[in-house]
């Protein structure tokens, strides 16, 4: 599992609710009561600094993810 700095994650948090953290650093940026609220602010922050989004599920792995980063290729439309 890539958590390189260029990402943001909600994971659950061993004490309940649940952290959003960026890839590779080992302290929450947030921590929430609800996944719900977790992945709202999440989504905030990582819109904010254009990584790339990955939600946990309770058992650690990838539920969804998300780019707000740079697409090199974006779509013509």
């Amino acid at each position: 599992m890539s958590r390189g700095p260029k990402t943001h994650h909600v994971v659950p948090n061993p004490d309940g609710g649940w952290d959003v953290k960026r890839g590779g650093a080992s302290r929450a940026s947030s921590h929430h009561e609800t996944k719900r609220e977790a992945i709202d602010r999440g989504r905030e922050i990582s819109r904010n600094q254009g990584t790339e989004f990955r939600i946990h599920n309770q058992d650690g792995r990838i539920a969804d993810s998300d780019s707000h980063g740079r697409d090199p290729y974006p779509p013509k439309g």
